[in-house]
């Protein structure tokens, strides 16, 4: 899978010279998956959508893809499945999302693994992708699985708030409340904000069950100007 050149993993370092592509479209999930590869010492790169997936694929072939299931142009299962079945295949792809249900789905289209949001702990994180990995890359011998949890930038976390406000000031007709559900609560799940996560799953149910979703958006954009406003003075 590997180029023989590249350095061999260590113990503080086992995901050294992997490049991860991490598809996803929060900013805050993603700068922490950032944190989490810096600490690993492997190179990220980000792709927001399927469409910029597909592009940055056209050009390398990462080591690792996580992808997450639900993105603003499609669902992430069609990618982990073209990625899978794809010649030569990426040799690691896990599926990420806010939702734990997610995880059979992922499976059961090609991912390798399944990471439940928030994606934060550097020992998960880690061996997540080595079991994956070729005996050749993986650190040998016994070592210490680090507790480590990172902390994205709150910046990151008042970019994701303001897409959110955007949508949610936009065209009723254009906006589309199951990723805007599923965005919101990986983001909540990722932040540890639970009237967030609460407020995505009122919104989830209410489309299930085909109630009107009026006091739903009401709560959503009113909690996530208080986010932005709270961001602000920070």
């Amino acid at each position: 899978m590997e180029d023989p050149k590249l350095p061999a993993p260590t113990p503080g370092r086992p995901l050294l010279g992997l490049t991860v592509l991490v598809v996803e479209d929060s900013r805050f999930a993603c700068e922490a998956m950032r944190l989490l590869c810096l600490r690993s010492g492997a190179r990220i790169r980000r792709a927001d959508c399927i469409r910029s997936a597909r592009r940055h694929l056209q050009v390398y072939r990462p080591s690792v893809a996580l992808v997450d299931l639900g993105l603003p142009d499609g669902s992430g299962l069609e990618l982990i499945s073209d990625l899978a079945q794809g010649v030569p295949r990426i040799g690691v792809i896990i599926g990420i999302s806010g939702d734990d249900a997610g995880a059979e789905a992922a499976i059961a289209a090609g991912a390798d693994d399944f990471l439940a949001k928030p994606v934060d702990r550097l020992g998960a994180f880690q061996s997540a992708i080595s079991r994956h990995l070729p005996p050749e890359r993986r650190v040998r011998g016994p070592h210490p699985v680090s507790g480590e949890v990172v902390h994205p930038d709150r910046l990151a976390f008042r970019e994701d708030m303001a897409h959110l406000d955007a949508v949610m000031r936009g065209p009723a007709e254009g906006r589309d409340l199951d990723y805007v559900a599923q965005f919101l609560r990986g983001i909540a799940r990722s932040a540890g904000d639970r009237p967030l996560e609460e407020a995505a799953h009122a919104l989830a149910r209410s489309r299930r069950e085909g109630r009107t979703t009026r006091p739903d958006e009401a709560r959503i954009a009113g909690l996530v100007r208080e986010r932005l406003a709270e961001t602000e003075v920070i």
